[in-house]
């Protein structure tokens, strides 16, 4: 059943583990702003899938503590909805902490209602670089587009790549997303022939495709918020021959997401190279665990995502945080507790930097395999220990 794209509506998750009555004393509230329907809902669902993995997993009771999650759906991108979830979850719910945050647009209007608040929220998508400054109370487990687009310039420059043409979805992201990119491609040596920028909502980027090729470049960079983009531009790339022709597909990870915009897309995704803090190929022992987890909480959900992973990473962090207080959960306490974390991923080893309170983490680069049969997004590449800024 969908849920209606609402503030005022809010779901309260059943916990395992719940005692019939809790005081309210008793309990630790977390409040969800995400884009849980819409056109950027499979930004906003995969919270669910983690923060289910992990209650799933753990429980629901940190020192002595029950938590209690509360979902409001935001639709994603109307702020003026994001911000009224956050002073209803604040001033009625009596959350802790607010959470979630799919775009960049939601995390901003929020930021002034935590300040005053003094309620630590947390961002687990939105990829706007800097917006942490916004608020003394806001920290991300995400990821930074700095971190991802930069680097990842830098290290195409560095294999043979020389000349790129952007394409990029013309919001601040995107923006930033080019920005950052044609920043660390130029300083390793590469030219850009060319750039352009596309509609947020339904663009047809065929006349964009036919451009690129005309541009002949060494290769394609392209960011837009969501797998069903990346699913439209390289169907596009490749009926018009743009992988026939050589160019090569740059992206950043969720355009080619697994299962099922890999699946969707065939072997039209062959060879696409992306960057982003997290692969399901990851060989390492946090990670399998996390993937036999989810599987169990998540029978009927498409596979793990990067989303997922930030979600379930943050209920860790959250309840090692009351454990540290020992139930006895301030605003200012937690943000102590929380800009000096130290974490082990199913991403890799991830912390939070005390001055920005950005994190620090790992980045992959991915090209799209077949093995054993299936699409994989297999790392070929890690820059380590990335810093947000």
């Amino acid at each position: 059943m969908k849920m209606k794209t609402l503030a005022g509506i809010a779901m309260v998750v059943a916990l395992p583990l719940a005692s019939s009555y809790v005081q309210a004393q008793e309990t630790i509230r977390i409040g969800v702003i995400a884009a849980l329907t819409g056109p950027f809902a499979n930004t906003g669902k995969p919270f669910e899938d983690g923060i289910k993995t992990y209650l799933q997993q753990y429980g629901d009771r940190v020192a002595g503590k029950k938590i209690e999650v509360i979902y409001r759906d935001d639709g994603g991108t109307n702020a003026d909805m994001s911000k009224r979830a956050a002073q209803e979850l604040i001033g009625r719910d009596k959350v802790s902490f607010l959470i979630g945050f799919s775009l960049t647009p939601s995390a901003l209007a929020v930021a002034p209602i935590a300040t005053q608040a003094k309620i630590p929220m947390i961002v687990m998508n939105a990829v706007t670089t800097g917006i942490t400054a916004k608020s003394p109370y806001m920290l991300r487990t995400g990821m930074t587009m700095q971190q991802m687009t930069e680097p990842f310039g830098t290290w195409t420059a560095k294999n043979k790549v020389g000349k790129v043409y952007t394409l990029v979805s013309d919001y601040s992201t995107g923006i930033d997303a080019e920005a950052r990119f044609i920043k660390g491609f130029t300083a390793g040596g590469g030219k850009i022939v060319g750039s352009s920028r596309v509609p947020l909502a339904n663009p047809d980027y065929s006349p964009f495709v036919q451009r690129v090729k005309d541009e002949k470049p060494d290769a394609l960079f392209f960011f837009a918020p969501g797998a069903e983009d990346g699913t439209g531009l390289l169907k596009a790339f490749s009926d018009k021959g743009l992988d026939k022709a050589g160019i090569k597909f740059l992206g950043v990870g969720d355009m080619t997401s697994d299962s099922p915009t890999l699946d969707s897309l065939g072997d039209r995704a062959l060879g696409a190279i992306t960057v982003l803090n997290y692969s399901t190929a990851l060989d390492n022992d946090a990670n399998k665990t996390f993937l036999k987890a989810y599987a169990a909480a998540n029978p009927n959900r498409p596979p793990a995502t990067f989303v997922a992973v930030a979600a379930y990473d943050t209920m860790g962090m959250i309840a090692e945080t009351i454990r540290k207080l020992n139930g006895n959960v301030s605003g200012d306490a937690a943000m102590q507790v929380l800009s000096n974390m130290k974490w082990v991923s199913p991403r890799g080893p991830i912390s939070i930097d005390p001055a920005s309170r950005d994190i620090v983490q790992n980045m992959y680069i991915r090209e799209v395999k077949r093995v054993n049969g299936k699409l994989v997004n297999q790392p070929v590449g890690i820059l380590k220990d990335v810093m947000p800024n």
